[in-house]
């Protein structure tokens, strides 16, 4: 009898301080590598295409573009690193130590939390481009960009070092039992993490799409009734730019809409006891939260010709050769 409740255990030689085996099912089991790896390797892949023509083509580079590289690049974190960790941790017993599974939450927390912040940026870069668009390239420059998303990474590290510093500085002391990696907030920073990474960034994404929204209906309307026309050349070239600006618009407003759906269910999961939940229910809405991460790059292959143009640059290996990056993309 002792034989077998000791192979149940994470660590036998630990009796009464080892976690118990994770007991999956193997169909389950079996379901859940299939399932979470082959979206963790298409996460990775179709976000390392997307960093790459951003990267490489020099007419990509623009300030909205270099905002879909920032978030590309922590969506493919979430492929690389998150996604395989986390099968990981709910179908085997932790062995990587307590200091790894404190730094795998830190560096979790860092991944989504610049993904939030980067949310917004696009959010304030539709709004300047809709609502203000003869400002929008004196205010909105790709050094301002990139200086914004430097600053939102870093600090994303630094809330994330401040929320789980005391994990840090003593690994594993919300654990219950060796063989286990626990994401543990206390009540009062929980409530703050709520505040800051969810419903405030939540509120501000709403508001600003919502004027965006009111905007681009008034402008669309008048586009098609020729209220606005093109009397002179520079005119003219307004009126395109309005067309182009809308239809990203329309594109990002695609991709905040997806984000919203898919992070909102973990948050308010957050809030409920987690004892009243069924326990297949709280790991759906923690794929469903990384599964955004796959689905971002997707939405630029349906609604964007210039990363399908890309794609076909990248796969005939015409990126190689000498002068590629000037190609004319869009």
């Amino acid at each position: 009898m002792e034989a077998e409740v000791g192979a149940e255990l994470c660590f036998p030689q630990l009796l009464n301080s080892s976690c118990r085996k994770p007991a999956l099912a193997w169909p389950e089991a079996l379901f859940l590598h299939i399932m979470l790896s082959s979206i963790s390797v298409l996460t990775v892949a179709l976000n390392l295409l997307v960093i790459i023509a951003v990267s490489h083509f020099r007419q990509l580079h623009t300030p909205t573009n270099i905002l879909l590289l920032s978030l590309a690049v922590s969506d493919f974190l979430v492929g690389l690193l998150l996604l395989p960790v986390e099968i990981f941790r709910k179908t085997s017993c932790w062995v990587f130590g307590d200091l790894m599974c404190s730094l795998f939450v830190d560096v979790s927390f860092v991944i989504t939390t610049a993904s939030i912040g980067v949310m917004v940026l696009i959010s304030v870069d539709r709004y300047v481009a809709i609502c203000d668009p003869l400002c929008y390239s004196s205010r909105i420059t790709e050094r301002r960009v990139t200086v914004c998303v430097c600053l939102c990474w870093f600090l994303s590290l630094l809330y994330s070092n401040l929320l789980f510093m005391d994990d840090l500085f003593k690994p594993g002391r919300y654990r219950l039992c060796y063989g286990e990696c626990v994401i543990f907030i206390n009540f009062i920073a929980g409530v703050f993490d709520l505040v800051v990474t969810f419903f405030a960034p939540i509120t501000a994404i709403i508001v600003l799409y919502m004027q965006v929204f009111v905007v681009a209906v008034s402008q669309a309307r008048a586009l098609r009734s020729q209220v606005v026309t093109a009397v002179t050349l520079k005119s003219s070239m307004t009126v395109r730019a309005n067309k182009s600006e809308l239809k990203a618009a329309r594109t990002l407003g695609v991709l905040v809409v997806v984000f919203v759906i898919c992070f909102s269910p973990y948050y308010i999961v957050s809030i409920v006891d987690e004892n009243v939940l069924n326990a297949s229910f709280v790991s759906f809405v923690i794929y469903l939260f990384y599964l955004n991460s796959c689905i971002n790059p997707l939405i630029y292959a349906l609604f964007y010709p210039w990363f399908r143009k890309s794609l076909k640059l990248i796969f005939t290996l015409r990126i190689l050769q000498p002068g590629s990056c000037e190609t004319n993309i869009l």
